[in-house]
């Protein structure tokens, strides 16, 4: 493990993921700031010795945007993130997760990844000109938000070596007190206990995990082992699909105890830790503490401070991100694999993943049968 000044800027680069969904998960859904940042803390804590490497922890993004967009309560959210952890901690120890991928070649796999980093590009946007209404009390006129948002992504493209994110989030953080004055209060904030009925799971079924499984498949399982293995080589031997999908669905066991944020890990959160300085276990170990003792330490006052972070700031951080992640798909070869990742990316973003996947596998799948069964005719 490392500790030194690129491994803490590294450790802090995905936060401009984390903060949004989870201050609006607070503000607009009522769930507890403890029972949100808990489970993301004690995940961290589980990647940085499972995996010993800086993979990412991060909100469940299609389920937390269509929550947060329909104003759901916690009760619904909970029964999500229950069927999210049955779902996910079940397909992998049962090994379902790593046989499915082996359906999804290189290519398909580039255009999630394409997908994520447009994705990231879009909150961003958002950030700066439709904060959500949490952020609402603190939002910079856009000409002043996206200035200072254009040159936070500038910094962070052109001086990551200086650990210029570690600079940026301190300069948050400075902000984020002044604004928020004397709103914060120590100790946790107290957590509420979920109550089912057969209602609750039919609303968090339809709604939430069946837009976000595709979604956490590709991108939590398949997308985030591909980048691992692009940035850490052999090192990354540790992490597969069916491992991701174990550790980040056990977690949502406990998200779903105590009505909290259902997460993930996630492809762009490792190009943002990487990108910015993490190379060891020490990234997750030191955010893991640090999300942990805000949950219990500052709960009861997290949602006065974290309002107050600075907007471009977190958009800076999320769209080098997305830009980098983007990246990710300069090592393909041929025209074809091109076209396929393109397209995966396009359909993705535009209007679903899963209609991406399946254009996908088709363009991929459909002539290499084609030819086998060419060879198969030619040599009978």
């Amino acid at each position: 493990m490392r500790f030194d000044r690129r491994e803490l800027a590294g450790a802090v680069a995905d936060l401009g993921v984390l903060v949004p969904i989870a201050v609006a998960l607070i503000v607009k859904n009522g769930l507890s700031p403890t029972a949100v940042f808990l489970p993301a803390g004690l995940l961290y804590l589980v990647v940085a010795f499972v995996y010993r490497l800086p993979v990412p922890v991060q909100p469940l993004k299609a389920f937390g945007a269509i929550a947060i967009a329909k104003g759901l309560g916690a009760n619904d959210i909970a029964a999500g993130a229950l069927l999210m952890a049955v779902i996910f901690f079940g397909a992998g120890r049962l090994g379902l997760i790593d046989l499915a991928g082996r359906a999804f070649p290189r290519p398909l796999i580039r255009g999630v990844q394409l997908t994520v980093g447009l994705l990231f590009l879009t909150i961003a946007w958002k950030l700066v000109f439709h904060p959500s209404k949490g952020f609402k009390n603190y939002e910079l006129e856009p000409r002043w938000a996206l200035p200072l948002a254009v040159a936070g992504i500038g910094l962070a493209l052109f001086a990551r070596r200086f650990s210029i994110s570690l600079l940026l989030v301190g300069i948050g953080v400075a902000v984020m007190l002044v604004q928020a004055g004397g709103n914060a209060s120590l100790g946790p904030a107290a957590i509420q206990f979920p109550s089912w009925s057969a209602d609750t799971f039919w609303t968090a079924l339809t709604l939430l995990v069946i837009p976000q499984v595709p979604l956490s498949f590709a991108n939590s399982c398949l997308a985030t082992t591909d980048a691992a293995r692009a940035y850490f080589g052999r090192a990354a031997e540790r992490i597969t699909p069916g491992r991701l999908a174990t550790t980040f669905g056990a977690t949502n066991f406990l998200s779903a105890a105590i009505s909290g944020m259902p997460v993930c890990h996630g492809a762009g959160g490792m190009t943002a830790h990487y990108a910015f300085g993490a190379r060891t276990a020490g990234a997750p170990l030191a955010l893991g503490v640090g999300l942990v003792t805000l949950a219990v330490g500052t709960g009861s006052g997290l949602a006065a401070l974290l309002t107050a972070f600075p907007l471009p700031i977190l958009a800076a951080l999320m769209a080098t991100a997305g830009l980098l992640h983007i990246g990710l798909l300069r090592d393909l070869r041929g025209w074809r694999n091109w076209a396929i990742a393109l397209a995966v990316g396009a359909i993705g973003f535009e209007t679903n993943l899963t209609i991406g996947l399946a254009v996908g596998l088709a363009l991929w799948w459909i002539p290499v049968g084609a030819l086998r069964l060419r060879g198969a005719f030619a040599t009978g």
